[in-house]
This record gives structure tokens, C-alpha cells and sequence, in this order.
């Protein structure tokens, strides 16, 4: 019999409002994927986890700032504030999250030279998780991704999850985004959907 599985996406302090990377509206999410946690039969999570030299800190780039765009690795790079780096306050959950209903936590981001927005491989699919051979293993078929951000990680987690033949749903008022520019989010939604995602209200479960 197939399973569901919850999967959070980057609940972390340097995310939320005050953080290194705050995202406006961070915390209000916090309680309904608490809520949800108990209507799935897996919870699983995701944790950006970087080391202080990654290629995604403007910090690491002579002369750049945050928001600019440059090219690593032969990939297209957005430059953000130091964030998330490991065993940093900023790296871990919020304090609200309920952490005892997760089952595993998939750490992303931690080779230096990829960035890695989705939880399943990193930005040039050099590398992967794990996540997906962890989902097959427990039977899961369908995944509702829930977190931050909307136009980055959730975003990329969903793409990902759709081509590798989960049945996706973004429960999208549990999630926000960072909104680099005007309709992000809305880009973010047509690209996820494209690509077969289903969005959802938190309410409907």
C-alpha cells in the first residue's frame, strides 16, 4: 500500500525573520506544518547545512554583494548573505518546529562549490540525498512539500520530486517566499505546476 510523506523544507532560524536570510512571514507557517505532521504517514525534513566557504556566499567573491548573479561551476549562481552555516544558532530548526515527528532530516548545500535548493540533489545534479531512494524504501508514492522558500527550495524540491515519479502536491499556504523579484512566487507556481505538481490549501487535510 502506498504511503504519503510530509516533507519540510528549510525551517530554519537563518530563514525565518531576524535571521541571516529572513523571509518575511517565516514564522506564521511554523504551527500549520505542525498541524500537519500528524496527517501524513512520513515526515521527513530538509536542513540547507553549508560550510563557511560555499560558493553561494557573496562573502566568498571579492567585490559582490548579496542578490548579484555570477556563474560557478558553470552554473548560474544567486549570491545570498552568509546563511545557514554548520553547527551555527542559524543552522538549526526553529525552536517552534516539532522536530520529534521527524522521521529523518536530509542535510543539503554542503559541498562548497554546489548550491543545493531542492532536498533531493544539488543544483547541478551532481549529487544526491538520498531522499528518494529513502522515500522508495518506505513505500512512499505521493509527497506534500510544505516550508521555506517558495520560489527557491520548495520550489526545486517539487521539480525534482515530479521527475523522479512522486505524485507531488505544494501545500502552498505552509510555505513562503524569499521574492528576489516582483511575481517570483507566482513564476514559481506556473513552474511547479508545469511540471505536475498540484497545490493545495493546508486546510484541505
Amino acid at each position: 500500500m502506498s504511503k504519503s510523506a510530509l516533507i519540510v523544507i528549510d525551517i530554519q532560524n537563518d530563514f525565518l525573520p531576524g535571521g541571516a536570510l529572513g523571509v518575511a512571514g517565516g514564522f506564521d507557517v511554523i504551527e500549520p506544518i505542525n498541524k500537519l505532521m500528524g496527517r501524513f504517514d512520513l515526515v521527513v525534513a530538509t536542513q540547507d547545512w553549508h560550510p563557511s566557504d560555499h560558493a553561494s556566499f557573496a562573502s566568498n567573491h571579492a567585490g559582490r554583494e548579496p542578490g548579484e548573479v555570477i556563474e560557478v561551476e558553470g552554473l548560474t549562481q544567486v549570491l545570498w548573505p552568509d546563511h545557514c552555516v554548520q553547527d551555527t544558532p542559524g543552522a538549526e530548526f526553529a525552536e517552534g518546529l516539532d522536530t520529534a515527528r521527524i522521521e529523518r532530516v536530509f542535510r543539503k548545500g554542503s559541498d562548497a562549490r554546489y548550491d543545493s535548493y531542492s532536498g533531493f540533489y544539488d543544483n547541478g545534479h551532481h549529487s544526491a540525498t538520498g531522499m528518494t531512494e529513502y522515500l522508495r524504501e518506505q513505500g512512499v508514492e505521493q509527497v506534500f512539500l510544505v516550508g521555506i522558500a517558495t520560489d527557491y527550495c520548495v520550489k526545486f524540491s517539487a521539480l525534482d520530486a515530479c521527475a523522479d515519479g512522486f505524485d507531488t502536491t505544494v501545500i502552498i499556504d505552509a510555505c513562503r517566499g524569499v521574492i528576489v523579484s516582483p511575481g517570483d512566487i507566482e513564476k514559481a507556481v506556473a513552474e511547479m505546476t508545469q511540471a505536475g505538481a498540484k497545490m493545495a490549501a493546508a486546510g484541505s487535510f
